[in-house]
Formats: C-alpha cells, sequence, structure tokens
C-alpha cells in the first residue's frame, strides 16, 4: 500500500528576515502537489457496494478467472466484471466499487475481497447485480486507511465515520502566515490524513441473495501475484505479509476465522497445489503442507536473494521471479527453477537471466512470463533445465497472466490481453480490451 500522509496545510518553518527586522508577520508562498483525500461515510461507502456501469481500466492490478467472466481488480477502488464468453472480443460490463482493494478470491458464487482492513464476501450468482453477504472487520490490520482527523485551533478531532475512496490530485499553490516572534501559525486549520485508522471497522451488511445464471461451480483461477488462495473448504489469505490467516468457508458466504499462522519473514504471494501451498517470500520460497487444513506446517524452504518472487508449481517443479526496483530490495532479475520432487528438500536447478520478471503462469510444457517492460515471453519447459524461448510479444509491459485451457490472460499496465497458445507453434494475440 502507498502510504499517502496528506496535510491540508503545512507546519513548515522557514526563518524570513526583511532588512536586518523581523516583521510581525511572516508570508511563505510555495506550490507543490496535493493529494486531496475523497471521504464518503461508512453507509454511504455499504450502499456502493454494488454492481454499478462499467468503468473505465485505469490501474488494473490482480484477476480471478471463473467460467465465462474474468474478475480485474482495479488498485483500491474495486473490480472490473468482463463477460469473457468470446476471448476475442471480451466485453467490460460492470464495476463493483470496493475501496482499498487488491486481493480477491472466488469459490462457486462467493467472492472474497479485502476492503482496507476488512474481510468483504460478495454473493456473484449474478455478476451485474451482486450484494454484500459479510464483512469481517480488522482482519488486515495493516491495510487500514480512513477516518479524518480535524484541526479546530488547538482542538483535534477524530471522526471515525468516513473512508478514504479516492484521491484528488493536483499543483496547489499555498500560503502561509506564521507569527514571527513565536514561528506560530497565524491560520491554523485545515485537515490532515494520517495513515492508519484503528476505528474503520464495518460491521456486517444484511442481505438479500440475487437472481440470475450461476458464474460456476468451481474454485477460481487466480495469479501468480495473489494473496489470497482457496483449497476446498478453506480459504488462506495473507494480508499484512507475515501471517497467513485461515478462514473455514464450509458455509461460503459466512467465512470463519479458524487460525493464524505467523512468518518470521515478509511474505508476497501464495500459490496452492494440492495438499501444498507455495508461498513466496523476500527471502525465498516457503512450502507449507495443509494435510490438515487448519493447521499449516512448514515442510521445506528454499533460500534466495533478497527479493520479492511469485512462485508457481506443476507438482515437480517450482518457478520462481526474482526482480529489483521492489520494497524487498531485491538486486537480481532473473527466473529460478527449482527441483520440488521432495518437498522437505527443493533443490535449483537453474538460474535464467531477465530483464524484469514479475508474474508467470504454467500450462502443461508452456511456461509463460511476464518480464515487464520486455514483454510476454513463452518458453517450452519440457526440460525445466533448458528453457526453449517459444516467443516474445515484446510490445507488452506485462504483470501477471493467468493461463488456462489455452486462453492466457495478461494484465499490462495498458490493458487486458489475451492468447491463443491451443498451438505452441502458432501462438497469437487474440484481443485486447484498452485502458480508460
Amino acid at each position: 500500500m502507498n502510504k499517502r500522509i496528506l496535510l491540508a496545510t503545512s507546519f513548515l518553518l522557514v526563518n524570513f528576515f526583511f532588512g536586518g527586522c523581523i516583521k510581525d508577520t511572516v508570508t511563505k508562498t510555495y506550490t507543490y502537489t496535493l493529494q486531496r483525500a475523497i471521504y464518503e461515510t461508512k453507509p454511504a461507502v455499504r450502499e456502493s457496494i454494488k454492481s454499478d456501469a462499467p468503468q473505465a481500466i485505469e490501474q488494473p492490478g490482480k484477476l480471478v478467472v471463473q467460467g465465462n467472466y474474468i474478475f480485474l481488480n482495479e488498485i483500491d477502488k474495486g473490480v472490473h466484471v468482463i463477460d469473457n464468453s468470446n476471448p476475442a472480443q471480451p466485453k467490460n460490463i460492470a464495476f463493483i466499487a470496493i475501496p482499498g482493494n487488491q486481493d480477491l478470491a472466488i469459490k462457486g458464487n462467493t467472492m472474497y475481497a479485502d476492503l482496507y482492513s476488512n474481510l468483504l464476501t460478495l454473493d456473484i450468482t449474478d455478476p451485474r447485480s451482486v450484494s454484500v453477504k459479510k464483512i469481517d472487520a480488522n482482519i488486515f490490520p495493516s491495510r487500514s486507511y480512513g477516518g479524518v482527523v480535524a484541526i479546530n485551533g488547538n482542538q483535534v478531532i477524530f471522526d471515525s465515520s468516513f473512508i478514504v475512496t479516492g484521491w484528488d490530485v493536483k499543483d496547489t499553490t499555498v500560503t502561509e502566515k506564521y507569527n514571527a516572534a513565536t514561528w506560530r501559525r497565524l491560520d491554523q486549520g485545515g485537515v490532515i490524513v494520517f495513515d492508519n485508522c484503528p476505528y474503520c471497522d464495518f460491521a456486517a451488511v444484511p442481505s438479500t441473495s440475487s437472481s440470475g445464471v450461476k458464474v460456476s461451480t468451481g474454485i477460481g483461477v487466480a495469479g501468480s501475484m495473489a494473496r489470497f488462495a482457496i483449497v476446498g473448504e478453506r480459504l488462506y489469505t495473507i494480508g499484512n505479509h507475515e501471517s497467513l490467516q485461515i478462514f473455514n468457508i464450509t458455509n461460503p458466504q459466512a467465512p470463519v476465522p479458524v487460525n493464524q499462522i505467523y512468518f518470521s519473514a515478509v511474505v508476497e504471494t501464495i500459490f496452492p497445489f494440492k495438499d501444498k501451498l507455495m508461498m513466496g517470500a523476500a527471502n525465498g520460497m516457503y512450502i507449507y503442507d495443509i494435510s490438515s487444513p487448519d493447521a499449516p506446517v512448514q515442510v521445506g524452504l528454499f533460500t534466495h536473494a533478497e527479493s520479492c518472487d511469485p512462485v508457481i508449481t506443476d507438482g515437480n517443479n517450482a518457478y520462481v521471479t526474482l526482480r529489483t526496483g521492489t520494497l524487498c530490495n531485491g538486486t537480481i532479475n532473473q527466473l529460478d527453477v527449482l527441483d520440488v520432487s521432495n518437498v522437505m528438500q527443493p533443490s535449483l536447478l537453474k538460474s535464467y537471466d531477465l530483464t524484469h520478471p514479475q508474474g508467470l503462469s504454467i500450462d502443461g510444457k508452456l511456461l509463460f512470463i511476464c518480464d515487464d517492460n520486455a514483454g510476454l515471453k513463452i518458453y517450452d519447459a519440457t526440460k525445466p533445465d533448458n528453457l526453449q524461448l517459444l516467443k516474445t510479444f515484446s510490445d507488452i509491459n506485462a504483470y501477471d497472466v493467468i493461463a488456462n485451457n489455452g486462453d492466457a490472460i495478461v494484465v499490462a499496465k495498458d490493458g487486458l490481453y489475451q492468447f491463443d497458445y491451443s498451438q505452441a507453434s502458432n501462438i497469437k494475440q487474440l484481443s485486447k480490451l484498452t485502458l480508460h
């Protein structure tokens, strides 16, 4: 989460001398970029969590494919609903406003999403008419964001009935006046937004079920950047990077928290495979056994240089991308291919140099890697220790990819791309859903 500390009034003190004398009043004028928070009341936010008219895709994030639908996160704003019945002509059909949303997972007709510090449960039976079933408060405390601190003279008032729903960014010229002797602000006032809001918890919202054709009965396919994963009747979430939270979703629309496992490292991503969870952390790849769903046990660890690292696996091998320029302080850009046939002792098979790799996916013997501005790269992974580059789409600044049944869906900075890879010798672009 980007941290924003916004001062509608500044407390910068500037010594100002004029003609060797200190004036009674000192004035300072300057221009800076102001990010002004846009607030809504909690009831208004609750009312807005519904399917609305489609909106332009501006800052795409993570995605989940469920049946004929793509659910694409708009970072910190909500989820786009895309009808993908025809991958050559996807249609943006609705938008679900969820302030602070970055992660999502789907089982059947139920979506789970973060709403800042809260876990939101939605009925998506009819994607054009979703409804809120439950909101669990303070599940991800490090994702809190909202509330208002108003300054009125020396009185500080905290109002937790508001939550940040957006930002108005513009250049602003500010003139401030100070008492020259005490440097006390003479025009004290305005609003300060702090990065945490410990009282921004939502109560559960009762709602009736919507009607329509079911999305699917299975579990949605997520990308490699996911921090939510569903295995059977459990939802596993990584919210504050340092813990795994487990929810019983036997009743999908009423998740029940059952356990929390703390890590010794900063964990970024989670990838389920059979009875295992592969988790990418700043210092390596962790493997957890979830044979006992409520009590995961670490069974393997592969350490690497400090770096954020999404990870995927086909059961025999794991593929891990490492990159620079992140909060994980990475210093290398490469793909590590690991032998995980013995999960208790994963070992490195080979490393491949890349430009700035991010998300990745594998289907059969085809490996897809999003290499940022170097494009989407597709490899023949028949021999993991000797990958063969089959195709590069170099005009795509790619972030994450889901390869499923011959259709590769790629999230990029300028849109949502789809590729037909049903014939490995003739991989071709099907469509592009552009931004804005």
